[in-house]
């Protein structure tokens, strides 16, 4: 079972960054894809950015895309999402996640993660 830690979540204003990191365990450390993902309450959890341990290859929601950036150490045990330019829409507790199996993403689709952090809370106000 992956153990993922989130932290770095805050307030900010419209325009705003925010780096948010995640601390694997050692079963998420062996893990092939790690990624991002938000939840707004009531709504469905979104998947936010992907990366693949292995080639380092990474995927982005439409909603993000060339405004974060998704990166892990050489040691695989830390996940990172470094978010600039950030909108009130940006306003969910963000999640860390494993997927033990590759591929990664299904087209824009990125199943199959498992989660175990409670999050970290991702304020943007206007």
């Amino acid at each position: 079972q992956a153990y993922l830690e989130e932290s770095g979540g805050g307030s900010v204003q419209t325009g705003g960054s925010l780096r948010l990191s995640c601390v694997a365990s050692i079963n998420a450390a062996s893990s092939a894809c790690l990624g991002w993902f938000r939840q707004v309450p009531g709504k469905e959890r979104e998947g936010v950015a992907v990366i693949s341990v292995r080639s380092g290859s990474s995927r982005y929601s439409d909603s993000v895309k060339g405004r974060f950036t998704i990166s892990r150490d050489n040691t695989r045990t830390s996940l990172y999402l470094q978010m600039e330019r950030l909108k009130p829409e940006d306003t969910a507790i963000y999640y860390c996640a494993a997927r033990s199996t590759y591929p990664c993403w299904v087209g824009q689709a990125f199943p199959g993660y498992n989660f175990s952090g409670r999050g970290t809370q991702v304020t943007v106000s206007s």
